[in-house]
């Protein structure tokens, strides 16, 4: 695994802060102060614990978590011949019922914006 250069607590230490605030009945904000980390920091490892364990408490990804859209053939080939029409970009984004970004990223690859 790989851990953040600048993280406070590894998921190991993480996961120890918790046990503390958990059965040593040790206050969130006296251990957070300790560990050097913002109050809200240790409520957010505190909610991810709860809900997932300690499995929960190591480094996320920070990248995108979803594609791109892009339009299906039918609606490519739509989106072309309303734009032949002279339609504008809104009126081709509502017809398809696709998102104006998509449908203008879409078509300005194909020269049509």
């Amino acid at each position: 695994m790989h851990t953040h250069p600048n993280a406070r607590l590894t998921p190991l230490g993480r996961e120890r802060l918790l046990r503390r605030h958990i059965h040593d009945r040790c206050t969130l904000s006296v251990l957070a102060a300790e560990a050097g980390i913002s109050l809200r920091t240790a409520y957010t490892w505190l909610a991810r614990y709860r809900s997932g364990g300690a499995a929960a408490l190591v480094d996320r990804r920070r990248v995108r978590r979803t594609q791109r859209r892009t339009l299906n053939p039918q609606q490519l080939q739509h989106a072309v011949a309303l734009r032949h029409e002279r339609c504008t970009l809104r009126r081709v984004a509502r017809v398809l019922s696709a998102p104006l970004s998509t449908v203008g990223r879409v078509l300005k690859a194909l020269g049509l914006a």
